[in-house]
């Protein structure tokens, strides 16, 4: 039986034991429940809303959802992934410091001391869902390359021969910049990346040949901060000859190859084939020597900007557990960090490479890099509808980072081709012979809808106008209405409209009125 008691009584009676229920434990609290609801009949839960509802204790309702990353913090996160070219959250996390430091040094960042520490403090999933909303507007495409033939007289050398290598051992491949299309000539890079640290050269060639494959990596030698102790590449005929193989025993390098059909040899370099050729360059077509010297002034801040200022994963470890391989991940680093630390490099190496890291600004590398890419979209664009590298600044640039974003694709050389408009029609016009008597009604009473008119053309032609096709009178009435207007709005403001734009059955309506 239920107690009835007055609502007087009821505040009262929670006001007691709020307190005493705040200041309770897990257990204590479950008693005071069981006491409450014997002396008042009421079921649990509709005693532990009363207590939410009017008691002052613990009974108050908590308030959940409190935002610690306001919008301040949403906008430098915008700012710092657009400045590292978008990668992802654990990426990020990583390049924070030194992204944000250089960034400060230059004179493009000036952070509220607050926000510095919300943004430092931000784990990289935070920083994922943060940008998650952001990241709907721009995706990154992806590529998947064709395998390579084979030859076989060169030592082979397999994905799991690679234990812990030196820095100087260079996995080197071809990405072929055809477009899609194997007819023709088009321009190749020659990409190298060292296993240990993960930096990343390359150089365009005009064509396959194995003295200029030959020249290439002699001039990346020439940039790598380490001597080449080895070089192992793919089954391709401009790697696997004598000339490359005289090269590297006069050098004293190692020459592998992979076996045939397995990329899985090579995945280091397929994998920065991807992460950063593909990312930079895109995959149009490119061919002659302008595309060639866009492509050279490109790797050049190309390799600044993703030696310095990219952190990438670098897999430690794997174990098959039961039928799943578990792999484990050392730290995002950049390839300049991994140098900075390896016991082997010589102190003299590192202290070069920090006096060009502290020269380097990565807003200006990024720019340069927009600049020379949107050249490369002009000289891929068929329709020639690019103009080529804007003449915005630094500073002008700085100031858009925080709302590319809404731009979506913003590398010019990943942007989809405008499509053309669909104009023409895919059926018979059910109304074409009744369009004049239609435009007479139209021109009688100019405010009659479209449904009036349509049930009048029913009224008239019984069984020929079927109801489904109304939507499709009212769609044609509008467009009519839409181009008299802007016909009529033009001719006010003495322009280049004519009525030659005007649609052919619109003329037609147009003379019956007359």
């Amino acid at each position: 039986m239920v107690n009835r008691i007055s609502k007087e009584t009821q505040a009262e009676l929670i006001g007691a034991i709020s307190e005493r229920y705040r200041d309770s434990s897990k257990r204590q609290k479950s008693k005071i429940l069981d006491e409450f609801s014997a002396l008042t009949g009421f079921h649990r839960k509709h005693a532990i809303r009363l207590i939410r509802e009017q008691g002052d204790g613990i009974g108050t309702k908590k308030e959940y959802g409190h935002a610690i990353y306001n919008h301040a913090v949403k906008e430098a996160v915008v700012v710092v992934w657009e400045a590292s070219d978008r990668i992802c959250g654990k990426r990020l996390k990583a390049l924070l410091p030194a992204l944000v430091e250089a960034m400060e040094r230059h004179g493009h960042l000036q952070l509220d001391p607050e926000v510095r520490r919300l943004l430092f403090l931000a784990s990289a999933s935070t920083l994922d869902r943060l940008l998650k909303p952001i990241h709907r507007v721009a995706k990154p495409n992806h590529l998947h390359r064709r395998p390579k033939k084979a030859t076989g007289y060169i030592p082979v050398r397999t994905f799991s021969d690679w234990k812990d290598p030196l820095p100087g051992y260079l996995e080197i491949d071809f990405v072929d910049h055809n477009g899609g299309l194997l007819a023709g000539s088009c321009t190749h890079s020659l990409v190298s990346v060292d296993i240990c640290s993960g930096w990343v050269e390359a150089i365009p060639l005009l064509a396959k040949s194995q003295e200029l494959v030959v020249e290439a990596i002699e001039a990346m030698s020439q940039q790598l901060p380490f001597p080449i102790l080895g070089i192992d590449s793919d089954n391709d005929s401009a790697f696997i000859n004598d000339t490359l193989l005289a090269y590297c025993q006069r050098k004293g390098a190692e020459f592998t190859r992979s076996r045939a059909y397995r990329k899985n040899d090579q995945a280091w370099i397929e994998q920065k084939n991807g992460a950063v050729i593909r990312r930079f360059v895109g995959h149009a077509r490119y061919a002659g020597i302008v595309a060639g010297q866009v492509l050279a002034h490109l790797y050049q801040a190309v390799r600044l900007y993703v030696n310095f200022f990219q952190p990438s994963f670098k897999q430690n470890k794997k174990e098959r557990v039961g039928s799943k391989v578990k792999r484990y991940y050392d730290k995002p680093m950049t390839p300049y960090e991994r140098l900075a630390i390896h016991p082997a490099v010589p102190s003299e190496v590192k202290e070069r490479l920090e006096r060009l890291r502290m020269t380097l600004d990565p807003l200006a590398l990024l720019h340069d890099i927009r600049k020379q890419q949107e050249a490369l979209a002009a000289l891929a664009s068929r329709e020639n509808n690019i103009t080529g590298a804007s003449e915005e600044n630094l500073e002008q640039f700085m100031k858009q980072l925080g709302e590319l974003w809404r731009q979506g694709e913003v590398r010019a050389t990943h942007r989809s081709r405008p499509q053309k408009a669909h104009w023409w029609r895919t059926r018979k016009d059910p109304f074409e012979e009744a369009w004049p008597t239609v435009l007479l009604w139209i021109h009688e009473t100019p405010n009659a809808t479209a449904k009036e008119l349509f049930e009048k053309l029913q009224k008239e032609q019984p069984g020929r106008f079927p109801s489904g096709q109304l939507r499709t009178l009212q769609r044609r009435v509008r467009a009519w209405r839409h181009v008299m207007a802007r016909g009529l709005v033009f001719a006010q403001q003495d322009t280049h409209f004519s009525f030659s734009e005007l649609p052919s059955k619109a003329l037609d309506g147009l003379a019956a009125l007359r």
